[in-house]
């Protein structure tokens, strides 16, 4: 910085100010200490920033495979609210879903000097470390508890497992067949206790569940063969996207026509969800709207706020082409 003011021929608090935007500094003497620090290839060294102020404005935010659309989302909007409010993230990245790995990766993110934590992994595992370890900051859980207990953030599952069921017996569907998510992720629980409910709600019988997937269209598609061969079964709710295009491959695949036979909702409302045939009915979830309640939530307790908390965010349904009535047998 001392090389930046001395060859713009400013003192080095111009050069701070300048570098922090803040006010009262000439456009041209603006100019100058940029056109010097492009020149002496210059950038603000975060280490001593951290030495010169208690205050990092850093997020660690340790998260569970950034190759999923969801965790993604939520952390692309999570990044650019905290941005807006003057904070940076920092990411480490869970390549399995155990305590151990959560652990490590929450170790590292506290050699940063973060201010606070946002564990985005939604698994019972980041649930138990986040209730059993005090790390003297704010923490905040995406996903991972969807009781609305404080310092959670979270969307209304069951809402959206109901959503899909409601919508499935209102074509006309006797009951629905639910296609789980792995055990011990909150989501795929809060998904099959939606679609019990509303099953109960309307008197139907609740199907066994003796399917499930591990999330990946790969799963589903193992479960649609076996689902193609029960000539009982008229109307799937998947708990994801991905088990759900994997559940029409194979139906398609053992002939089974969807949705002229059996019908077809997921869960999620992927990018490609519209372009894959038939269309996909699903449950949208508002990944952008988690990752703003999430920042929302941080300043509300670094602030000094005991406890906050905030409301589940609702799904809504995207009705397309794979669910339709069942199909009247001819006598």
């Amino acid at each position: 910085m001392a090389d930046v003011a001395k060859r713009a021929g400013v003192s080095h608090q111009t050069v701070s100010r300048v570098i922090n935007r803040l006010p009262s500094v000439r456009p041209e003497t603006e100019t100058r200490v940029l056109e010097a620090i492009a020149e002496l290839g210059y950038r603000p060294n975060q280490s001593a920033r951290l030495l010169a102020s208690s205050h990092s404005r850093l997020i660690g935010v340790a998260i569970w495979g950034t190759s999923q659309h969801g965790p993604q989302q939520v952390l692309l909007a999570l990044d650019a609210a905290a941005r807006k409010a003057g904070y940076r993230t920092t990411v480490n990245t869970l390549h399995a879903v155990t305590e151990e790995d959560t652990r490590e990766a929450v170790e590292e993110l506290l050699q940063l000097a973060i201010e606070a934590m946002v564990l985005i992994i939604p698994h019972e595992s980041g649930l138990r470390f986040a209730t059993q370890v005090d790390l003297g900051l704010p923490t905040i859980v995406v996903e991972g508890d969807l009781s609305r207990t404080p310092l959670t953030v979270g969307v209304d599952n069951v809402q959206g497992g109901q959503l899909a069921t409601r919508h499935l017996l209102e074509l006309g569907h006797r009951t629905v067949v639910h296609l789980a998510g792995p055990p011990g992720w909150a989501e795929a629980a809060a998904r099959v206790d939606g679609w019990r409910l509303e099953l109960e709600h309307w008197g139907r019988p609740v199907p066994p569940l003796r399917w499930g997937g591990d999330w990946s269209a790969r799963s589903g598609y193992a479960a649609g063969e076996s689902l193609a061969r029960d000539p009982d079964v008229t109307a799937i709710f998947a708990a994801n996207d991905q088990m759900a295009i994997g559940v029409i491959a194979a139906l398609r695949e053992a002939g089974r026509r969807v949705p002229e036979e059996i019908s077809v909702v997921g869960f999620d409302d992927l990018p490609e969800a519209p372009y894959v045939d038939p269309p996909l009915t699903t449950v949208r979830q508002d990944f952008a709207e988690v990752g703003m309640r999430t920042m929302t939530l941080l300043e509300r307790a670094l602030a000094g706020e005991e406890q906050p908390t905030v409301d589940l965010v609702p799904t809504s349904l995207v009705v397309r082409s794979s669910a339709a009535a069942p199909r009247v047998a001819l006598n």
